[in-house]
């Protein structure tokens, strides 16, 4: 095979440059209220549960959206989407700068969750038409690891900013920065390397409905779904929400240190992607173990903190931080079952199928922490105590148990529909 031209490869690292900036862009965007969230509670006078709803939005859409973003990508290519993602994130963040009120506060987050949905699947999109196939699983594992910078603003110096100078400037210069990485995707992203549009015919709603009813009949693509449910709710609620004020509000931490634990965090996790990735290349047939002993690692750290008498020394948290932050790589081990059981014109319903699992676990989780919170805490008290930061997380137990018995179900049930199709000795699953 020859090799692609100088000047086409240059193109596609700077449009693949740029597109991973964008989906850093939505990442800070989506984890700018974790490290925010106490100050939050104080701009708008609300308790545990309310708070619990600004991510709930959030969440609540981007999920919604999985399939809805699909079908519209293939209709009107990344770089459209790519617009109009970012301009709904950044309109997002200027509401929530100027908003004094919870209706407007929890509408800023729905912009948010409708911009961030169209990122992620548009820059992998950009991926596949940009770069060889042999390439395509590289190029993925590498832009999912690098958006999670996006995280790493979200946590120092978006706190520092915010205790200098202020809530409102604080989220000005957030949308500030969605709108740099918006101006580059308008002036350096095109769809494909010969500047066309990659759109076809807007599929029926039987289209849709077939499809998704082929891959939910699939049991390689459910045990995709409770994979990605059981192993990211922990650590994705813990950084989008209720993790900063577990460390300040239970813990005692500083801001600062809360902040440092949670960019410790991200950073562990730029390291353990590439690490799951490639065990998965390499051991195919082990992945379910992988998927139980992350999660079962994070059941154990989790219960030696919260029953630790007091507050938890601080090498235990960073035990735990480090452990959380094997969940988001862990889940996306769900998205290779997608691809192993699922016929390539099936993959993109299969992904968004799979995708929703973790998000609904999610959303269980902010909401149930939101509610205990507030029936732990004792009457007239500012704010919740330890005490109702152990009861809360440990509804954690409840999802992991049902989401461990499905992953088991479903992963008998692959093995068993892979056997019928081919006689193998081992299983990808």
């Amino acid at each position: 095979m020859l090799a692609a031209p100088v000047a086409s490869r240059r193109s596609a690292r700077l449009v693949w440059a740029v597109a991973v900036a964008a989906y850093v862009a939505a990442i800070f965007h989506r984890s700018s209220l974790g490290v925010t969230g106490v100050d939050a509670a104080h701009r708008f006078d609300v308790n545990a549960s309310a708070l619990a709803t600004f991510s709930v939005a959030q969440l609540a859409v981007y999920a919604a959206m999985q399939v809805p973003v699909g079908v519209l990508l293939d209709r009107f290519g990344s770089r459209r989407l790519l617009i109009v993602g970012g301009a709904l994130m950044v309109a997002g963040q200027l509401c929530f700068a100027l908003a004094t009120d919870v209706p407007l506060a929890i509408a800023a987050r729905v912009l948010i969750g409708l911009g961030d949905a169209m990122t992620f699947i548009s820059v992998l999109r950009l991926v596949a038409l940009w770069f060889p196939g042999r390439r395509y699983p590289m190029m993925t594992q590498l832009t999912g690891t690098l958006g999670q910078f996006g995280a790493l603003l979200g946590a120092v110096p978006l706190v520092a900013l915010l205790h200098r100078a202020g809530w409102t400037p604080a989220f000005v210069t957030a949308a500030a920065v969605g709108a740099t990485a918006l101006l580059m995707v308008v002036v350096a992203v095109r769809d494909t390397p010969r500047g066309e549009i990659p759109t076809g015919a807007a599929p029926t709603l039987a289209d849709v409905r077939r499809d998704l009813a082929a891959a939910w009949a699939q049991p390689g693509t459910r045990l995709g779904l409770w994979t990605h449910f059981v192993t990211q709710f922990s650590g994705a609620v813990f950084a989008l929400l209720w993790g900063y004020p577990f460390l300040v509000q239970g813990q005692g931490l500083s801001p600062t240190t809360a902040a440092s634990l949670l960019t410790l965090m991200t950073a562990a996790m730029l390291l353990t992607g590439p690490m799951i990735a490639h065990f998965c290349a390499r051991h195919p047939f082990h992945r379910s173990v992988l998927v139980f002993a992350i999660t079962g690692a994070t059941a154990v750290v989790w219960a030696v903190v919260l029953a630790w008498p007091g507050r938890a020394p601080g090498w235990l948290l960073v035990t735990l931080v480090l452990v959380l932050a094997v969940n988001g790589p862990a889940s996306l081990i769900g998205f290779d079952y997608a691809r192993s059981f699922n016929p390539v014109n099936r993959i993109g319903s299969a992904t968004g199928v799979v995708n929703v699992g973790g998000f609904v676990a999610s959303i269980v989780l902010v909401l149930a922490v939101g509610v205990v919170l507030d029936l732990a805490t004792p009457a007239g008290q500012a704010a919740p105590d330890l005490t109702a930061f152990r009861w809360a997380f440990a509804v954690q137990y409840a999802l992991w148990a049902l989401g461990a018995v499905q992953v088991l179900r479903y992963r008998n049930a692959a093995r068993r529909e892979l056997a019928t199709r081919t006689p193998v000795t081992a299983t990808p699953a």
